[in-house]
């Protein structure tokens, strides 16, 4: 599929002003570059009824560009994303892989927020993989592994554009195993899996290049964000604003206890504050811009959809899940379920693996 041509950018002052009447208004209506070869870390396995699952390093080429709709400037300049493949032995070192998910994650987390090894009850990803699904858990640009010297040169747009090259990449199996020459495994459907800010760039990436068989959709609204959310994403914005090149999600760690969890155990909090890292400010400043082109293109989605929202969710309004159900009006199928008593973070709360059930029973009636 040819690529869209990539649309008019804004200055980060017209970025800061779009924000607050956006998400307000909201509350009412490529060839394969060369890589770094260190040495193959150890496999984590674990014995399941189905065999050993493995986690295996692997690295892949993207260019920081934007060919979506999103009205943001990206240094169009080449880096490499780091992720692992988790999944069933027998998978993960084959040569093709009948469904690979990709596991994306939101402006306050990381790969970690989907294979929280330390925590193996509420590894997402492990779970997956111990009922026979692959998954490719990334960490996008400026966040963990995928470092970015400047969190100013990319944007949310720019996220999108990358993970459509993830798709590409994992369909045609030109990316590699970290320090090995194995052959990857290429991918005969993708489904992609996100979380909040995760979640709408996985939407409009679906909506504009049409490339993948199936959306996980958690805890994203397009017009219904509370207060609560206006008024974090203008802090980050304000403080971006000042000169920064990275900015925190919430302003302590109270504060980002209270924006992601309700009812995850305190271990798994603890790890998770444990690994709470910065946001690049370029995300952080393309929010309003994300949010309107999430509304506009969501009509455009057609892969189905399975939609899930935790009804205590501090980022969320209510009736937020209702209206964005409706939104899909071209998507082959849409399903929706709210965990009542869970927040944003689903696969951390304790209802997790209610919500890993949902998940696996949904995907067991996609093709592969």
């Amino acid at each position: 599929m040819d690529r869209p041509r990539t649309t008019p950018v804004t200055t980060r002052t017209s970025v800061t002003a779009a924000l607050g009447a956006v998400l307000a208004g909201a509350l009412t209506a490529l060839p394969l570059l060369p890589v770094p070869s260190p040495a193959l870390l150890p496999a984590a396995e674990a014995g399941t009824a189905g065999g050993a699952v493995v986690a295996r390093d692997v690295v892949i080429a993207v260019e920081n560009t934007n060919a979506t709709p999103v009205a943001c400037a990206p240094d169009n300049k080449s880096y490499v994303l780091h992720a692992q493949l988790v999944g069933p032995r027998d998978e993960v070192l084959s040569a093709d892989i009948p469904r690979m998910n990709v596991l994306v994650h939101d402006l306050a987390t990381g790969s970690w927020f989907w294979h929280l090894r330390r925590r193996p009850a509420y590894d997402y990803a492990g779970k997956l993989a111990a009922a026979g699904e692959t998954s490719l858990v990334l960490d996008r640009l400026g966040y963990g592994d995928s470092t970015l010297p400047e969190g100013n040169a990319t944007c949310l747009g720019a996220q999108a554009d990358m993970l459509h090259q993830v798709v590409q990449h994992l369909r045609s199996g030109r990316y590699r195993f970290e320090g090995s020459s194995r052959a990857t495994p290429a991918a005969q459907h993708v489904v992609v899996h996100g979380h909040s800010v995760g979640a709408a760039i996985a939407q409009v990436e679906a909506a504009t290049f049409d490339d993948v068989d199936g959306l996980v959709l958690m805890s994203w609204t397009d017009s219904g964000a509370s207060s609560r959310a206006v008024d974090e994403a203008s802090r980050q914005s304000a403080t971006c604003l000042r000169g920064e090149d990275y900015v925190k999600t919430g302003e302590s760690r109270k504060d980002y206890r209270s924006l992601l969890f309700v009812t995850a155990p305190a271990a798994v909090q603890r790890t998770a504050l444990a690994r709470r890292d910065v946001d690049p400010c370029g995300d952080a400043l393309s929010l309003s811009q994300m949010v309107t082109t999430s509304t506009l293109t969501a009509r455009d989605v057609e892969a189905p959809v399975l939609l899930l929202f935790g009804g205590k969710d501090a980022l969320n309004r209510d009736g937020a899940a209702e209206q964005q159900r409706q939104a899909y009006s071209s998507s082959v199928a849409v399903a929706s379920r709210t965990l009542r008593s869970a927040g944003s973070a689903l696969p951390l709360e304790k209802s997790a693996p209610r919500t890993r059930a949902r998940v696996l029973g949904w995907l067991s009636q996609l093709p592969g």
